[in-house]
């Protein structure tokens, strides 16, 4: 899926018209976007030039100066150069970030505290850069601790164009890997929504932006705001933006990549309600998020008023270990925040993933959690509530009712087809056709 030619190969076998790149490597690949336009294809995104200026945080950074838009203080010098790196190291000030400046992710980043272990960061994180995208340029920013992670999704079309459709906060990650998001922000008010959204659309004018992006920015304590970075895609997290503002944001895509200017005007852009958006992953949290492999034996998603699950997978698929941990999102919305978490509740209750170890208790533990309720949450939320954190020691209810209906059943894993016995035998059609200590001799004549 990462092969430009195979793709573009079998867009030319099935006569398509054009190419959504998803939100993989390829939707921030300007080179592939530009292989999409010269194949005579219509790419639904960015222009490839807007891509490769906001792709690149540097540039971006310098584009954003230029808007207006506010900055921490940064680096983007030659970091080869020792004397000047630790001069302008001291002027940005400690704890800073030594940042890849491409790719995102959080890979090519490092927190540095200590001065005499700048020179170290700045290896390891130019290493992992170049093998994560390519690129080990690096540059150095000041580190905002307990800041909030706040983006602004922007959309922008062929006619000029551009307007900003809220917030998502993302403050609850792990190592930069965002875990749950949703909209609105608990600490952006109306008059800091319209602020924050000038400026995100400031810097996408600039750009000549066109079709879906987000501009990401970290919010602190006192209410200033420094940009971060521009994805030029559409996040995984969408689904919570499309929840609060009734759009479909896949559609306003393929609509602005068409060349139909936007209907919707800024003013009509107004929360509805509150949503939240999940990451359920196969991965083992108390083992320090190792990522787990293996077939999915049975799988029962969430329904219901206010529920949405975006799912991948399907019961006999086999999880592999070579690509990303995510497996489904689990999206909820609701009138208040209160109830939105609720409702989350109530969904992970309702999701059924046998086979490989998911996170679904760590995020139940996060929704449960005080700081997580009251919506008092930063980036350094994981690291102060639930380092170490350990699953339920007490086996539910639910799962040893499972077990004993299994065994019931003659302790066949679920077919792929849903069937109770095992992929080599006849599955009976419910529990009542199976011969078993429920059921007597004479019953089954």
């Amino acid at each position: 899926y990462l092969n430009a030619d195979k793709v573009l190969a079998a867009a030319r076998q099935t006569h398509a018209e054009a190419i959504h790149p998803g939100y993989g490597f390829f939707a921030e690949n300007p080179a592939f976007a530009q292989r999409v336009l010269d194949a005579g294809l219509v790419w639904i995104g960015p222009p490839p030039a807007v891509m490769h200026a906001l792709g690149d945080k540097v540039s971006a950074k310098e584009l954003a100066r230029r808007a207006g838009v506010p900055l921490a203080p940064s680096y983007e010098g030659d970091v080869a150069d020792v004397v000047t790196t630790e001069r302008e190291a001291e002027r940005v000030g400690y704890p800073l970030l030594v940042k890849a400046a491409a790719g995102g992710g959080g890979r090519g980043m490092r927190v540095v505290s200590d001065p005499a272990k700048l020179r170290e960061a700045l290896e390891s994180a130019s290493r992992e850069a170049q093998a994560a995208f390519g690129s080990g340029r690096v540059f150095l920013e000041r580190y905002i601790s307990h800041a909030r992670h706040v983006e602004i999704q922007i959309f922008g079309d062929a006619h000029g164009h551009v307007i900003h459709l809220g917030e998502r906060e993302c403050s609850v990650q792990r190592r930069h890997q965002k875990i749950v998001e949703w909209s609105p922000s608990t600490a952006v008010n109306a008059a800091l929504r319209e602020t924050m959204g000038a400026c995100a659309v400031s810097l996408a004018r600039a750009a000549g932006y066109v079709g879906a992006g987000t501009v990401e920015f970290l919010l602190d304590r006192d209410g200033s705001f420094h940009f971060l970075e521009v994805n030029t895609r559409l996040q995984v997290e969408h689904p919570v933006t499309e929840f609060v503002t009734g759009l479909d944001l896949l559609e306003l895509q393929l609509f602005t990549a068409s060349g139909f200017a936007i209907a919707a005007t800024q003013q009509a852009i107004q929360p509805r309600g509150h949503a939240i958006e999940l990451r359920i992953c196969a991965e083992d949290p108390a083992n320090q998020f190792a990522p787990q492999a293996g077939k999915i034996l049975h799988l029962e998603l969430p329904e219901g008023p206010g529920i949405r699950v975006d799912c991948g997978v399907r019961a006999g698929y086999e999880i592999p270990t070579h690509y990303d941990s995510l497996i489904a999102k689990l999206i909820v919305h609701a009138p208040v925040r209160a109830e939105a978490i609720r409702r989350a509740l109530r969904a992970l209750d309702d999701l059924v993933i046998l086979g490989p170890v998911t996170n679904v208790e760590y995020l139940r533990a996060i929704l449960k959690h005080p700081a997580f309720r009251s919506g008092d949450v930063t980036t350094g939320f994981i690291a102060e509530h639930l380092a170490g954190w350990k699953p339920p020691a007490d086996v539910p209810d639910e799962v040893l009712l499972a077990a004993a209906a299994a065994e019931l059943l003659g302790g066949g894993a679920p077919a792929a087809s849903g069937g109770r016995g095992g992929p080599d035998k006849a599955a009976p059609a419910s529990a009542w056709d199976t011969l078993g200590p429920w059921r007597s001799v004479e019953d089954a004549k």
